[in-house]
């Protein structure tokens, strides 16, 4: 078996590596020919045999930034998301995507809150005070649904300290 092969992360630990980690950073293809890259945080779905099926993430972002015009002309990035700090401990998924671009306030709405509820309510209701907040900002604001179409991992820990 090669190195590779090893420390590759299952579907499950695709999964659940998402659903711990809080940043994806995000390449899409500037202008210039050169890649923008942008941190978001994100919402994972999907990727298991009972939610669903097929693995993406979402995000929102402002209507007028960089990345959306990057995304209006050529809809792909790529997606990086790491841990670790010392070599036995890096972890990482590596995507290239399709990107959705979502011109819809009310769905646009709903990846806020969604967003909001993982980082700021840890998976609990949001009060309707804030709800109309996450309303006034959706209205600036762009979805970003990310669907993989390759998907590159790594977990070193799984070499057990030998390299």
């Amino acid at each position: 078996m090669s190195r590779r092969d090893q420390i590759k992360m299952t579907d499950s630990e695709i999964r659940d590596y998402l659903a711990e980690q809080r940043v994806i950073n995000v390449a899409t293809m500037g202008p210039n020919g050169r890649p923008h890259l942008a941190p978001l945080w994100y919402v994972p779905h999907g990727g298991g045999d009972t939610d669903g099926g097929a693995l993406r993430l979402e995000t929102w972002t402002y209507g007028r930034s960089q990345k959306v015009a990057n995304l209006r002309r050529l809809a792909q990035a790529t997606v990086l998301v790491e841990s670790g700090e010392a070599y036995e401990e890096l972890s990482g998924v590596s995507m290239e995507t399709d990107v959705e671009i979502i011109d819809d306030t009310e769905r646009t709405l709903a990846i806020g809150t969604d967003l909001m509820r993982r980082y700021t309510f840890d998976g609990a209701e949001i009060p309707d005070e804030a709800v109309d907040a996450l309303r006034a900002q959706a209205t600036k604001r762009v979805g970003l649904v990310l669907t993989p179409t390759k998907i590159v991992t790594w977990d070193h820990s799984k070499l057990g300290g030998a390299y």
